[in-house]
Parts: structure tokens; C-alpha cells; sequence
């Protein structure tokens, strides 16, 4: 009785890890756009954490400021970063879901 448990929990497993690489494999071509300043800066970011692309408004590229240029550029990839780990966290919780139990925080989980 055990060993046969064992095995289909071990199937599980086995399922689970196929079905973790095949959405972080799908992370790499998912997108999240965050901006700050308005929209003055904007930081495009896919679901692997990569930055793809900046893209930076002439109006404050024109003013200057470098200062606030680099302010606006770090707060849009920061928050774009963020949006793209909760984006990676709702697809690995779809795939953990049933198979680890509540309250046990498994890092990468």
C-alpha cells in the first residue's frame, strides 16, 4: 500500500516539474509594461525578470535633468520587476496548486 502511494506521489512530482519548466519556459515570452513619471519612462520586462526595453519620453530626455532621469528610469524597471515576479508567482501557484500544502513556504514555490 505505501510503496504504491509513493510511486503516484512520485508521478506527481514528475508531473509537476514538467508542468514548472514548461511555464517558466512560457515566462520568457510573457510581457508586463510599467512606466513612472507619467509616463515619462516606460520599462518593458518579461516573466524570466529581463529587461527588453526602455523607452524615454523626449520631454524629460530634452530637460536635463539627469537626475530625475535616472529616478524615473530605476522606479519604472523596479516596479516593472516587481509586476513581472507576482506575474511569475500566479503562474507557478497554478501549477503547485493541490500538490503543496497551505502555509508551507517553499522558496520558488
Amino acid at each position: 500500500m505505501l510503496k504504491g502511494g509513493l510511486q503516484g506521489m512520485m508521478k506527481q512530482v514528475q508531473k509537476m516539474q514538467a508542468e514548472m519548466e514548461r511555464v517558466q519556459s512560457d515566462l520568457g515570452n510573457k510581457q508586463v509594461s510599467e512606466e513612472s513619471g507619467g509616463g515619462m519612462v516606460k520599462a518593458i520586462v518579461n516573466g524570466k525578470k529581463e529587461l527588453i526595453s526602455i523607452s524615454i519620453q523626449d520631454e524629460i530626455l530634452n530637460s536635463g535633468d539627469k537626475e530625475m532621469l535616472q529616478d524615473l528610469v530605476v522606479a519604472a524597471v523596479n516596479k516593472a520587476l516587481a509586476s513581472a515576479g507576482k506575474m511569475a508567482e500566479e503562474e507557478m501557484a497554478g501549477v503547485t496548486k493541490g500538490m503543496i500544502p497551505p502555509g508551507l513556504n517553499i522558496p520558488g514555490f
